[in-house]
């Protein structure tokens, strides 16, 4: 027999990156019954670290968790021609730059002080209700003993939410399909001051085959400290080591005399989960596979995307006083798919077109020395705007975009990988 009916809601958030965190955070202020599962609290994913500056507004971040406010950026082209671009920007615009270990202590520790139930704990299974009515059980190994060997736990809730990442047990549990995968590799490099003190405000995107075959490398900087890595699909530790030796080589007079303090790896999703909501199961950031194609970025659309489908469980659940169901579920998906589904269309189309050849690289590259492209590509990365408000502006860079191709002979075939 199923338990009776809940006189309020019970959720179990899974995860407690930016979006388990901005989940929980969501449904505890709304007076949801609500469980965190984090299973390591000093956890630091690999990760470049950049915010927009609308995370900082909508998600009500404190100075403190910005290392570095950028304000430049130098795009590197295959042949290292380079582009400094931010020019565009008005005095209080800037990427923020984070390390992922204060970010996410940051936004779990808020959660939590809502209300939120923090577990340390790792669930290892999900068990699936025998009725519609039945809970879901979560069994788990407890870590806050402090013991090498954990306590093992259940859990029964009216709802998941899964944030543990592309390797997500809880997309696993509800066999929501596969997906493709990049690798992030990164090395955190200490420099000396005078040469920390050149990315004081400016980050560095390098593009080519000796550093990625689809995607970019990148110097960021951070507190006291840069990030330096690349990602590829091309997911193998031989091929991962020598671009990494490619971006190494490339910035080598700008590391001189740095040493390495951390070196990390992370899978990151290519594109969406072939179903992200299954029964009373929603997947949110990258485990829903929510990161975007070209830039990479994920920090925001993972916060973003955990906050609406909790914004939708607390409005459907009448702030926690039915228990929804997977139709109530997947408006949420709806709704993120017409809020930010052109966006990655077109983040998709230009990573088809200019990470295809270093002679479309080369086009990119030179594409972004012009005024109209950089503001538009800052206020889509800021705002999260993809289209300029002036349709003459879209067709000047259009027309731009076809000069730069053809000048780079960037438009002929290209062999396949």
């Amino acid at each position: 027999m199923g338990r009776p009916r809940p006189l309020s809601l019970r959720v179990a958030v899974v995860g407690s990156g930016p979006a388990g965190s901005s989940a929980a955070e969501t449904l505890a202020k709304a007076g949801i019954e609500t469980y965190l599962f984090e299973r390591k609290l000093d956890n630091a994913k690999p990760c470049g670290g950049a915010i927009p500056l609308c995370m900082v507004d909508e998600f009500d971040l404190p100075p403190e968790i910005i290392d570095r406010r950028v304000r430049k950026m130098k795009m590197i082209s295959p042949s290292n021609i380079e582009v400094n671009i931010g020019s565009t920007l008005k005095a209080d615009e800037y990427i923020g730059m984070c390390r992922r270990e204060v970010l996410d202590g940051f936004l779990r520790d808020r959660a939590a002080a809502l209300g939120a139930k923090l577990i340390n704990g790792t669930v290892h299974t999900l068990e699936m209700p025998k009725t519609e009515s039945d809970p879901y059980t979560l069994h788990y190994t407890d870590h806050s003993g402090g013991r090498p060997v954990g306590d093992t736990k259940s859990l029964q809730v009216d709802l998941v939410i899964g944030a543990d990442g592309a390797n997500s047990r809880v997309a696993k549990a509800i066999k929501a399909g596969d997906y493709n995968y990049a690798i992030a590799f990164q090395e955190r490099i200490r420099l000396p001051d005078a040469q920390m003190a050149y990315y004081e405000e400016l980050a560095e995107m390098y593009v080519g085959n000796d550093v990625s075959p689809d995607f970019y490398a990148w110097v960021f900087p951070k507190y006291d400290h840069v990030a330096v890595g690349t990602g590829t699909m091309r997911v193998n530790q031989a091929k991962i080591k020598r671009l990494q030796a490619g971006i190494r080589a490339r910035a080598a007079k700008r590391l001189e005399g740095g040493e390495i303090i951390k070196v990390e790896a992370h899978p990151i999703p290519e594109h969406p989960r072939p179903r992200r909501v299954v029964g009373r199961v929603a997947l949110v950031g990258d485990a829903a596979g929510t990161v975007t194609k070209s830039s990479g970025e994920g920090i925001y659309f993972a916060a973003k995307s955990a906050r609406m489908c909790a914004e939708t469980i607390v409005e459907l659940s009448k702030h926690g006083q039915r228990i929804p169901t997977e139709a109530d579920l997947k408006v949420y998906i709806k709704r993120w798919d017409r809020a930010y589904g052109m966006t990655y269309k077109v983040l998709d189309l230009l990573q088809t077109v200019f990470y295809r050849s270093d002679a479309a690289r080369e086009a990119f590259v030179e594409m972004c020395s012009d005024m109209d492209v950089q503001k538009l590509t800052f206020d889509s990365y800021l705002y999260k705007t993809v289209v300029p408000s002036n349709p003459l502006v879209q067709l000047k860079i259009t027309a731009k975009t076809l000069g730069s191709l053809m000048r780079g002979h960037a438009l002929a075939p290209t062999r396949s990988w």
